[in-house]
């Protein structure tokens, strides 16, 4: 039985329609956002995901530390773990030379083997567990993972699979709604769907990120980089002091 203690440790939020529409607008920021400093600054894949990922664990240290939820420094992770995302995956799948497909097999694993793990030394890898500074570890590990194979995804769906930008959006989009609807009229497992919901909705926000700012002859609208990235940024500080949001109720 839960106990109020139990309610404040759990430092994530219910899962709502609002959480996904903050989820994509994230994940949408983080290709725009990693594009920007990896590209339009010039400072490559390398040093992109070095500044990111310093940013990321610092975000992830904070996380833990706080005593209770608290949305801006959630989101604030979450669009952390998105940025690094997108620049890992490039530096995986274009620097190391194995192609959209290589990577994601490789981000796919390491994915995989981070929810195994979490599962096998804490009983659960659902977000309404994660009470306990172990279980937020494994929880952001597989959260940058998911980013990262979300990004590598939506690269490969787009271009290796000639879909472009707008058809891969609408793939992960299609893939999106029959998650929902398995959700609505079955019993399946609510936490084999969120993570499921979770990974898809990555790879959606790097179709769009990319339509967004990729040149007119590579299938985009070349908008600027950094004005997508500030439009979506303050974009899900409204949604966050808009629709208040409540931490998960913790389950055992």
């Amino acid at each position: 039985m839960s106990t109020p203690r139990d309610e404040i440790l759990v430092k994530v939020p219910q899962v709502t329609l609002i959480f996904w529409i903050i989820k994509i607008a994230a994940t949408t920021l983080g290709e725009t956002g990693g594009d920007a400093v990896s590209m339009s600054m010039n400072l490559g894949y390398l040093i992109g995901t070095v500044v990111f990922a310093t940013i990321f664990i610092a975000m992830v240290a904070a996380q833990i530390l706080a005593k209770s939820f608290h949305p801006i420094l959630y989101w604030g992770t979450i669009i952390a773990s998105t940025t690094v995302g997108t620049t890992l995956a490039d530096m995986v799948t274009r620097d190391l030379g194995i192609g959209y497909a290589g990577g994601s097999l490789l981000l796919a694993a390491l994915l995989f083997g981070s929810l195994l793990a979490w599962r096998a030394v804490l009983g659960s890898v659902s977000f309404a567990s994660v009470s306990t500074p172990r279980a937020e570890m494994f929880y952001w590990l597989t959260i940058m993972f998911s980013q990262t194979l979300g990004t590598a995804l939506g690269d490969w769906t787009a271009d290796t699979a000639s879909l472009g930008y707008g058809g891969a959006a609408l793939v992960f989009l299609v893939l999106l709604g029959i998650v929902g609807a398995v959700y609505y009229k079955s019993k399946f497992s609510r936490v084999a769907l969120f993570w499921m919901a979770f990974i898809l909705t990555r790879p959606l926000g790097a179709a769009v990120g990319d339509l967004l700012d990729k040149p007119i002859d590579s299938g985009g609208l070349a908008l600027s980089r950094y004005t997508a990235s500030a439009v979506l940024f303050v974009f899900i500080i409204v949604c966050v002091f808009l629709f208040p949001q409540r931490a998960a109720k913790h389950s055992h």
